[in-house]
């Protein structure tokens, strides 16, 4: 049986390659509250890099030191044009000599293709690993005691525990990735459902994501934002002492030359229409978008919570959905400071 087939046998409702919920959506966010849930990450793709030049390739063409990353360590990096422009975010991790990126599932083929055509002489390949391992995420106000419990310890954010048939990833704000093959993944989750877990769809990770301040770049996002309009470097995904890299020429400049005019947010605003690469506008806009969502989920305290990348000098004017006139966006904290 498949992964997706046992995620269909268990309740899970897709949409295309997405499982949009087990229950009602409201029923899941209300879980991630109070108790906790684990949510299938269809959202995601896995890139893997094998050979011995794996980590010097990617040094090369990702933001992020990647010689800084240990098999105990994950970091979050970014791919640009020479523009500068991201297209694609990662978050890099290690299985044993392998590398693996995990992006926006419907930016994978893109990518990695593209990845693979500079490979040239290097000695690595990139392949699809969907087929050998999947992800589920785990959070909410129990999911740090409940990962103890079944695995007798928790990972610090921005670390990797690995164990005989499945590796855990802390990440920020006590959330936890689990990486197995579908076949583990399979007896782990109805266990974890047993142990009183509330299975939930993508949008209720994504909601921890926007709280977490991880910007995801995806389809409607590609070559929007240059990678501190993205927070990036404030999350650990630029390394400014590393060498060159496609784009770094303009991220260095923006940079030292402080000329970064945009920044992501988080917001609440009272609508669940609200869509990755929808633009924002503020009074003085005069038509011209002041911003751009990049990433959204329904909010348990109703409406949406949302990433906008917006220019600076617009935020105390207030944001708007549809036009200057239409519903505002609210700036809620973040879980670091934008410098």
């Amino acid at each position: 049986m498949t992964w997706n087939a046992f995620l269909q046998q268990a309740g899970a409702q897709f949409e295309a390659h997405l499982v949009t919920h087990f229950t009602q959506t409201d029923t899941e966010l209300a879980a991630l509250e109070q108790n906790w849930v684990i949510c299938p990450l269809s959202q995601y793709g896995l890139i893997r890099f094998s050979g011995e030049d794996s980590q010097a390739f990617l040094q090369g063409q990702l933001s992020s030191d990647v010689r800084a990353l240990d098999v105990n360590t994950v970091q979050y990096s970014s791919y640009s044009t020479p523009k500068g422009r991201m297209l694609a975010s990662f978050l890099v991790s290690r299985q044993q000599d392998d590398y693996v990126l995990q992006i926006a599932a419907e930016l994978q083929a893109s990518i990695q293709k593209r990845l693979s055509m500079f490979i040239m002489r290097s000695k690595t390949k990139a392949s699809d690993a969907n087929t050998d391992w999947v992800q589920i995420g785990v959070a909410g106000p129990s999911a740090s005691a409940q990962i103890e419990a079944y695995f007798g310890s928790v990972p610090a954010a921005m670390t990797v525990q690995h164990h005989a048939n499945a590796s855990i990833i802390g990440l920020e704000g006590d959330r936890f990735q689990i990486m197995a093959s579908p076949e583990v993944m399979a007896t782990l989750w109805t266990e974890l459902i047993s142990k009183g877990a509330q299975a939930a769809g993508t949008s209720v990770w994504q909601l921890t994501e926007i709280r977490a301040g991880s910007p995801w770049v995806t389809g409607p996002t590609q070559e929007e934002f240059v990678p501190q309009m993205a927070n990036m470097e404030l999350i650990g995904g630029v390394n400014f002492k590393k060498g060159c890299y496609p784009g770094q020429e303009i991220v260095a400049r923006m940079q030292y030359l402080g000329k970064t005019k945009r920044r992501t947010y988080r917001m609440h605003v009272d609508s669940r229409e609200v869509l990755a690469g929808q633009d924002v506008y503020s009074s003085d806009s005069d038509g011209q978008a002041s911003g751009k969502i990049m990433l959204a989920a329904p909010s348990p305290q109703g409406g949406s919570e949302v990433l906008v990348v917006a220019q600076i000098a617009s935020l105390p004017l207030g944001l708007h959905l549809i036009d200057a006139n239409g519903p505002q966006l609210t700036q809620l904290n973040l879980p670091y400071a934008l410098n």
